[in-house]
């Protein structure tokens, strides 16, 4: 039924006219049958017409609302369909996640990817080197995302491209291609498994638990700029990233001196750009800075009133990114996105993690044992970057046994692994022997060396099989001083293992470092969220 139907029925009597209202006022006092013109009506023909109009009303209304949200589930539904998604981890990985705190929440590790992906016409486009189409993508940007159990505070810890890793044996879910383990730069990682890969190598480099990746490519990154609307970049010399007669290639970024707002493909250049920044840890220190000022305007941007910019950055970010399939609807990923924006900007720390030159390729880094190791164990215990809440997250560290032991300790069964070597370091001689004499020392009788060569940590761990045995890893573990965050279960085991890492290469008794000061050692380039003075210095053959 139309709306001039229900009017043509029942026209609506000119109230305007005295004689309308007055005459129904007198039919009202006297109980009369007839209206003001003298004719009769059916009684109740007035209730009637009320109620033809409220079901009108009623169904329009459902339509309404019933087109609305079928819209809006069809909307969740594209977006959704524009998220591609993929395996966690396709690598030999032996981290742990990590026990919850007293109120039952745990840390939150999300690893970004910056692809170089050229497989399409529009990342040849962006990216150029049209040569390379086809080829397997590199992760040339890799950032560690970590929220503390508390939500409290918040890390960004990027390791450069050319840094050189052990990568674990991994099978491309894709494709079913298994590689080998080798020895080569983390960027590599992409190309030999997927991102699933590349968090399996950062799990065994940091022994930090990584729940979930997100990739990104060319493309992806001018498509969120856009969508975001500028971010606020400084440089202190007039830029241009390009080639030299010394140096091909570069990102294109051309700048004057001072703060300006970039997006788009500028801000994929600002992005890429390294020549003009002198060194791949400063591209890393370049990209902290664009991410710390996309939040800070993201901050000041109230989206939700917005429904266009909502839509324009729902689109753009589901078309963009690449994800671990646990994240991989609108939902999860919002979620995920209201618990960073929690974080108060000057909670907020990044830093790269601090690193070396390789002896071998001088064009090559290798992680700062010491500094980097620190950096990995403040991840791994929950520790603020910025020092606020460290006494708190510092108990942590230092939790008592949980659970009681199986047996005495000349029953317990533990075998000790020597892996000690790196990428750098060679394994120390005969170090599981003299950690397993002083085990025997301190009454572990059933202790025993392994003979298999060539095992590698980055940390000392130990390992249980099932549940029965976590007391005794425990007791093993607080008898030599290794801290409760470093006993693991896992299946590679059969019975108590205490693999001795590159981080304990001598001495009796484990030394776990206590964070000093604000915490990071001085070899880390640290930018804290909210400081929205930073600006990049420019390499002199890059200034115009």
């Amino acid at each position: 039924m139309t709306r001039s139907d229900v009017r043509k029925e029942a026209p609506r009597p000119d109230v305007r006219r005295g004689g309308g209202r007055e005459a129904a006022r007198a039919g009202d006092r006297t109980g009369s049958d007839a209206d003001h013109g003298g004719h009769r009506r059916p009684r109740g023909r007035g209730p009637r017409r009320k109620h033809r109009v409220l079901r009108w009303s009623a169904t329009t209304l459902a339509v309404l609302i019933l087109g609305t949200a079928g819209a809006g589930y069809l909307y969740y539904r594209h977006l959704n369909a524009n998220i591609q998604k993929g395996e966690r981890s396709s690598g030999d990985a032996k981290a742990r996640q990590a026990e919850p705190n007293a109120a039952g929440q745990r840390p939150l590790n999300i690893l970004l990817i910056g692809s170089d992906s050229r497989n399409s016409d529009e990342n040849v486009k962006l990216g150029g080197s049209r040569d390379n189409r086809g080829n397997p993508p590199l992760g040339d940007v890799q950032m560690l995302i970590h929220l503390s159990a508390d939500r409290k505070s918040a890390a960004m810890v990027s390791i450069p491209r050319d840094t050189r890793v052990d990568i674990p044996r991994c099978t491309d879910p894709d494709t079913g291609r298994t590689y080998p383990a080798t020895n080569d730069i983390i960027n590599t990682s992409l190309a030999r498994g997927g991102a699933g890969c590349t968090l399996a190598t950062w799990e065994n480099l940091t022994g930090v638990y990584i729940d979930h990746w997100m990739t990104i490519d060319f493309a992806g990154v001018v498509r969120m700029a856009d969508a975001i609307g500028g971010v606020d970049v400084c440089v202190r010399q007039n830029v241009w990233d390009h080639p030299t007669a010394a140096v091909p290639g570069g990102s294109g970024l051309k700048m004057t001196a001072g703060t300006r707002k970039i997006k788009g493909k500028q801000a994929l250049q600002w992005l890429r750009t390294r020549h003009a920044w002198g060194s791949d840890p400063m591209r890393a220190r370049a990209q902290h800075m664009y991410l710390n000022s996309m939040l800070r305007t993201l901050r000041k941007q109230n989206v939700f009133t917005d429904t266009g910019r909502l839509t324009d950055l729902a689109e753009a970010a589901t078309r963009s990114l690449k994800v671990s399939e646990e994240i991989g609807t609108v939902k999860k990923l919002y979620d995920l996105g209201m618990q960073l924006k929690s974080v108060p900007s000057d909670r907020i720390t990044s830093l790269t993690m601090p690193n070396v030159e390789d002896p071998k390729d001088a064009n090559h880094l290798l992680p700062d044992g010491a500094g980097a190791a620190k950096v990995w164990q403040m991840l791994r215990d929950d520790v603020p970057f910025d020092g606020k809440g460290r006494e708190a997250a510092g108990k942590k560290g230092k939790q008592e046994a949980t659970k009681a032991p199986s047996a005495p300790d000349d029953r317990i069964g533990v075998l000790v692994q020597n892996a000690t070597g790196s990428a750098t370091l060679a394994p120390v001689p005969g170090r599981a022997g003299a950690v397993a004499g002083e085990l025997v020392r301190k009454g572990f009788a059933r202790a025993a060396k392994d003979t298999t060569a060539g095992l590698r940590e980055g940390r000392t761990v130990v390992r249980y099989p099932t549940a029965e045995l976590e007391g005794d890893a425990q007791r093993v573990a607080k008898s030599l001083g290794i801290p409760l965050s470093s006993v693991q279960r896992s299946t590679d085991v059969s019975g108590v293992t205490l693999a001795v890492g590159a981080d304990w290469r001598a001495g009796a008794s484990y030394q776990h470092a206590e964070p000093e000061g604000d915490g990071l050692p001085s070899s880390a380039d640290s930018i804290n969220g909210s400081d929205s003075s930073q600006c990049m210095d420019v390499y002199a053959p890059y200034r115009w």
